[in-house]
């Protein structure tokens, strides 16, 4: 038995989660329109969504760019063996490139990975040369894991009640 008490969403938990997962609404207030389609009010669905996140189901609400329709056509995954005293230094210097969308770090020997974008591979490659540069690292210290081919884009779980008091996916 655990020791920490365990987080059970209901079915309005559960339908506010399978919502979250659909295009969310353009419009100025987008939770009242999506808590009308759920037919609960905007407050209450605001409160939930903060449940939700204290209780780290919902660890964040952003979008998903489809990067090749504003001419965004090279990405690479990048990881760097950077020395524990060095991280937030190099975090720090990546960070600061427009073309860099996150960076994270690893228990690993390669310690810090970062996703870079650039409108094709010659852009691409400048600045990979430019943050190599700044940080003290080469070509050859390095992993370059480019983006070959999109496999998939568009993940979904349908949530669904279980017995036992937890929830799950369901296909």
């Amino acid at each position: 038995m655990s020791r920490f008490p365990v987080f059970v969403p209901d079915q309005t938990d559960l339908a506010i989660l399978n919502a979250l997962q659909d295009d969310l609404p353009i419009v100025t207030r987008p939770w009242e329109v999506i808590a009308a389609r759920l037919g609960i009010s905007e407050a209450v669905l605001l409160e939930r969504l903060d449940r939700l996140s204290r209780e780290k189901i919902v660890r964040g609400i952003s979008p998903i760019i489809e990067s090749r329709s504003l001419g965004i056509t090279a990405a690479t995954l990048i990881a760097l063996p950077v020395p524990e005293e060095k991280i937030r230094e190099v975090a720090e210097i990546i960070s600061g490139y427009p073309e860099v969308s996150h960076n994270f770090r690893r228990d690993n020997r390669f310690s810090l990975w970062f996703t870079l974008s650039a409108k094709d591979a010659a852009a691409l490659q400048k600045v990979l040369d430019e943050i190599l540069e700044r940080t003290g690292f080469s070509r050859d210290d390095i992993l370059d894991l480019p983006t070959v081919q999109k496999i998939k884009i568009d993940v979904r779980f349908p949530l669904t009640r279980v017995r036992n008091g937890g929830f799950h996916g369901s296909a």
